[in-house]
């Protein structure tokens, strides 16, 4: 199982209409499952580029 290291969570919202109708959506983060030092965790793409 890998560990999860991240604390990023969906984004919550409204999807707006022309006509200012609202239905609920969700933005997921870019979550990615990477291995280092032999140790596989959760992390988001944008900090697994930085530990490139």
């Amino acid at each position: 199982m890998a560990k999860k290291i991240t604390n990023k969570k969906p984004l919550t919202g409204n999807l707006r209409s022309h006509a200012l109708n609202a239905t609920k959506m969700k933005q997921k983060p870019n979550l990615q499952k990477k291995t280092i030092n032999g140790e596989k965790v959760i992390i988001s793409a944008r900090e697994a580029k930085k530990l490139k």
